[in-house]
This record gives structure tokens, sequence and C-alpha cells, in this order.
């Protein structure tokens, strides 16, 4: 389920780190914009629209829409298509708008 070749996006393999999704142990390579990990591990449903909660998932790719709005480490609104995964990201799927989590 690797994307290997994208005509605008090149996915730079880094070396593989851990992350969770919604609690779930994934693994991913270190740079990869979070949603290939996302894909490769089958996930294709990264949110749902606020009105109707239609799925949304992975688009446009280049930051430009709102279908992979996710919260990572606790902030909301994070475009996981631009986000590069990094060794222990906690990605969880937001619910509507999203809400600011405070880590004391």
């Amino acid at each position: 389920m690797r994307i290997i070749q994208h005509p605008i996006l090149t996915f730079e393999k880094g070396q593989k780190v851990s992350f969770t999704l919604d609690g779930r142990g994934l693994e991913g390579y270190e740079g990869e914009p979070i949603t290939a990990a996302l894909h490769d591990a089958g996930v294709k449903v990264l949110r749902r629209s606020i009105s109707l909660g239609r799925p949304r998932g992975f688009f446009c790719a280049v930051g430009k829409c709102s279908s992979c709005l996710m919260t990572v480490d606790g902030k909301p609104n994070v475009r996981v298509c631009m986000e590069p995964l990094r060794e222990g990201m906690r990605v969880e799927t937001q619910k509507g708008k999203g809400e600011l989590v405070e880590r004391g």
C-alpha cells in the first residue's frame, strides 16, 4: 500500500520510526508525510466532515484542502499531508473542529 511515485510529491525514506494513531502503534519513515505512513498502514479515513459525518481521506496532498486535518501531539487542525513524521508522534482522529489540549 506504500505510495512509491507521485506526479508532484516526493516521499523520501528516512529511518523507520514508531508513532501512534488513536493509541494504536504504527510505523513509518522519518520525514515522510504522516499520510504516507497512514496510507501504508491501510488507514483510508482521516476524519469525518463536521456537518454530515462523511468520511474524508487523502485528497489533494498539497495542503490546500481540509480533508486531512488531524490532531498531532495535542495540536488540532494539522494538515497531515504536509506534516513530516517523527519518532513518537501521537496522531489522533480529530472530532469536529478540534480542541487544543493543554499538556502540563
